[in-house]
């Protein structure tokens, strides 16, 4: 599929992105590549394959739920400028 201007100012829009002109033509040959490569993707026959959620033969095994204390909070806040009763004290900006 060949991505023209149009199409790439609409991808443009759609992503909330700015493209700068010097990149636009690199974009296109980039884009038309990976629309080129989904519709060979789409050409494959997969009714015969059945659809996988994992790699791994089996059921998944579980793990004993154990709760166990943490005190990442803490570490962070080490090192913080300023912290009182386990927050980030800031500057007031809202008058």
């Amino acid at each position: 599929m060949q991505i023209d201007d149009k199409m790439l100012d609409k991808l443009e829009h759609l992503s909330a992105l700015h493209i700068d002109e010097s990149k636009r033509e690199e974009f296109k040959t980039q884009l038309g590549k990976i629309v080129d490569f989904v519709e060979i993707l789409n050409e494959l026959n997969l009714d015969s394959v059945e659809a996988t959620v994992s790699t791994i033969d089996g059921s998944t095994p579980f793990r004993e739920d154990i709760a166990v204390k943490k005190t990442i909070a803490q570490d962070v806040l080490k090192h913080a400028p300023k912290s009182q009763d386990g927050y980030f004290e800031v500057s007031k900006i809202i008058e």
